[in-house]
C-alpha cells in the first residue's frame, strides 16, 4: 500500500483529531507517514509524534520561510535529534522565491547549513524549491548534496528541471497538485520520469487532491493522488504502489532498520 513521505502532522489543523487522522491512514493499509520538521519547535514535535505513534517517522529541518529566525546555536539540537533512529532525513529546507518571506541571501545561507548538517549526520535532505530552481541546484552541487541523496519535495519544475535533478540522483516527490490541471508540465514529468525516481506525498494539511480540494488535506487522501499518477503512467495502482514503496525505502535508508 501507500507511504506518505511528507506531511505536517504537528500543525494546528490536526489538534482536534490527530489520533483519528493517523488511525484512519493505517486502517486503510498504509505502510507509514513521515512528518516533517520546519523549524526547531516543529522538529521537536515531529520527533515526539514519531515516538508516540508506530509507523510514523520524522525529519528535522528549517523551512526557507523562517530562515530569518534561524540562529547558529539551533544546529546543535537539530543535530542531536537527527541522531535518533526515528529521524530519517534533514529538511524541509531549501529556497522559496515565490513568497520571499525571508531574504534570499538568508535563505541560501540557512539552506547551506542544513545541507551541511545532513552530510554530517549522513542523512538525505528534503528539499523545498519554489521558483528557485537554478539556485537550489547550485547550492546542492556546491555542497555536494548528491553524495547523501535526497528528495525534491512537492516537485514543481518542468521536464528539463526534472532531468537535472535526476542526473544528481534525487527523487521527485509528487503531491495532489498533479490532479489540478490536465496536461500540465507536472503531468509530463510524472509520465516521463523513471518509475524508480518517483515518490508520493500529501504535504498535508496543504495541496488537497481533487475531488477534495478546498478541504483540509490528510495522509489518507494520498490514495487519490496515487490513482491519478497511475492513470497518467498507464499502469495499475497496485504496481505503482509496489514500486513507490520500494523507492521510499531507498530514499530514506533508515526506514529499513525499523
Amino acid at each position: 500500500m501507500w507511504f506518505d513521505t511528507h506531511a505536517h502532522l504537528d500543525m494546528k489543523e490536526y489538534d482536534h483529531d490527530r489520533p483519528q487522522i493517523i488511525e484512519r491512514v493505517f486502517r486503510q493499509g498504509f505502510h507509514g507517514i513521515i512528518t516533517i520538521g520546519i523549524d526547531l519547535i516543529s522538529s521537536r514535535k515531529a520527533l515526539a509524534l514519531a515516538r508516540l505513534y508506530r509507523r510514523v517517522w520524522a525529519t528535522v529541518g528549517f523551512h526557507p520561510h523562517d530562515a530569518s529566525s534561524f540562529q547558529e546555536e539551533m544546529l546543535q539540537p537539530l543535530e542531536q535529534m537527527a541522531q535518533d533512529p526515528l529521524v530519517v532525513a534533514v529538511g524541509e529546507t531549501g529556497l522559496d522565491y515565490y513568497r520571499n518571506l525571508s531574504p534570499p541571501k538568508v535563505q541560501r545561507e540557512v539552506f547551506r547549513k542544513l545541507v551541511g548538517l545532513a552530510r554530517k549526520v549522513s542523512l538525505p535532505v528534503v528539499i523545498h524549491d519554489r521558483e528557485a530552481h537554478d539556485e537550489v541546484l547550485t547550492v546542492l552541487k556546491e555542497e555536494k548534496a548528491y553524495e547523501i541523496g535526497g528528495v525534491f519535495h512537492c516537485f514543481s519544475g518542468d521536464w528539463e528541471m526534472a532531468k537535472k535533478c535526476l542526473e544528481m540522483h534525487f527523487f521527485l516527490s509528487i503531491t495532489g497538485a498533479v490532479t489540478y490541471k490536465k496536461g500540465s508540465v507536472l503531468e509530463e514529468v510524472v509520465r516521463r520520469a523513471p518509475l524508480d525516481a518517483l515518490l508520493l506525498e500529501t504535504d498535508a494539511p496543504f495541496l488537497t487532491p481533487h475531488p477534495f480540494r478546498g478541504k483540509r488535506n490528510e495522509p489518507a487522501y494520498l490514495a487519490h493522488t496515487a490513482q491519478y499518477v497511475a492513470g497518467i503512467r498507464g499502469m495499475a495502482a497496485e504496481d505503482l504502489s509496489r514500486a513507490v514503496l520500494e523507492n521510499t525505502y531507498r530514499a530514506f535508508p533508515r526506514l529499513k532498520g525499523l
